[in-house]
């Protein structure tokens, strides 16, 4: 697919001075950055507990801060889910390696995620669990088919209600059951809803999820994503130096640093918590922008050949103009398609999706004005002749 009739003809080398003080400013910035608010890492890396809670109704981060300081963990990290009333993440502080050992850190944060859960009991809820009550909206599905059995009820309708309940809860935007009455647009038999409102009570929250990583093991992830990304450079630039020449590997491997560098500048700037999801998206960016990278490359590889007698500087421009179209449709296909992950993925891919939206717009303006713009530099290298035109 072709967007222009004739092969264009834009000078980006003439635009590569303008394009490196740009890339040079924003790195600056995010080492400004760096340094004044640092990364935003999340448990995977700095270890800790990550509940996700849901609220009946409506509450603010303010009210929660209050309620768990009562119980020492006002340091918490707070953050609503979609910018919503109802729906919490909250974040305990990592365990000191020193502290602990590897095993007691991890029960003692799984102890933090019961002291959370028992911080957000109210009175209410209090008094049902004190008479031998459970939660309804937090207890498992096995708990639910038991609870119906010793009420007298078979074990299979029993099964079948526990199953019904558990989707009710799933369905519900809250994830939990509002009241009683609900049950009734299930279908559930009256002496079944009778023996749920004799032995259980609708808790005003529920935990969506629990999530729990020990300090060893987030120093363990942070080393390995960094091997991880190193290698995965290292590769790269032995790839494109066995493909093409060591020169064109060596600014391949400086571009794909550079849009390393740019996320995370991005990073920073809007405090995007670093979990092995975004990860993960940083890897994809790398071998995104290299497959356009060597597009380009093998173009300019054929018009070196080509070209005998021109300037390096028309060699890149030309191999840009004639890869120009293929840039855009598939950066802008694989663009609104992140896009729509951002805006309708939820926030448990929201880190993720935009890590990749920043990616894909970087690693396409750093092919064309990055990749090609070293070559220029080391235009004798890449050309291989003693005698060339600047």
């Amino acid at each position: 697919m072709k967007l222009f009739t004739k092969e264009p003809n834009f000078e980006f080398m003439k635009k590569r001075y303008w394009a490196f003080g740009i890339s040079v400013l924003v790195i600056i910035a995010g080492l400004i950055s760096f340094y004044t608010m640092g990364f935003n890492l999340g448990i995977d890396f700095t270890g800790g507990t990550m509940v996700e809670v849901s609220f009946k109704d409506a509450t603010s981060e303010n009210e929660l801060r209050k309620i768990l300081g009562n119980v020492g963990l006002e340091k918490s990290v707070i953050q609503s889910v979609e910018g919503g009333q109802t729906k919490f993440f909250i974040k305990t502080m990592n365990i000191s390696e020193e502290e602990l050992s590897e095993d007691e850190a991890l029960e003692a944060l799984a102890k933090s995620a019961n002291t959370i859960r028992e911080a957000f009991i109210d009175a209410r809820d209090k008094v049902e669990a004190d008479a031998g009550k459970k939660d309804l909206n937090n207890i498992s599905e096995t708990a639910i088919s038991n609870i119906l059995v010793a009420g007298g009820i078979d074990s299979e309708s029993a099964a079948n209600t526990a199953k019904t309940i558990l989707e009710m809860r799933k369905d519900d935007a809250r994830g939990l059951i509002g009241q009683f009455e609900d049950l009734d647009t299930k279908g559930l038999k009256n002496n079944v809803i009778s023996i749920l409102k004799d032995k259980t009570y609708l808790g005003h929250f529920t935990f969506l999820s629990v999530e729990s990583v020990g300090p060893q093991v987030g120093h363990d992830l942070r080393k390995k994503a960094m091997l991880a990304t190193f290698w995965a450079l290292l590769g790269m630039l032995i790839y494109i130096g066995f493909r093409f020449k060591f020169i064109y590997g060596l600014a391949a491997v400086i571009t794909l640093f550079h849009d390393v560098l740019v996320c995370l500048t991005a990073i920073l700037f809007f405090q995007i918590e670093i979990s092995l999801s975004v990860v993960a998206a940083l890897l994809t960016i790398v071998g995104y922008s290299l497959n356009d990278t060597i597009v380009i490359f093998d173009r300019v590889r054929d018009n070196v050949k080509l070209m005998r007698k021109d300037s390096a500087a028309m060699i890149l421009d030309r191999s840009i103009n004639q890869t120009l179209s293929r840039t855009i449709v598939t950066s802008g296909t694989t663009l609104l398609t992140v896009l729509a992950l951002f805006f309708f993925g939820g926030e448990v891919i929201h880190s993720f999706s935009f890590t990749l939206i920043v990616g894909i717009i970087v690693g396409t303006y750093s092919s064309i004005f990055q990749s090609c713009s070293w070559l220029k530099i080391w235009e004798k290298s890449f050309l291989g002749r003693k005698k060339y035109e600047k």
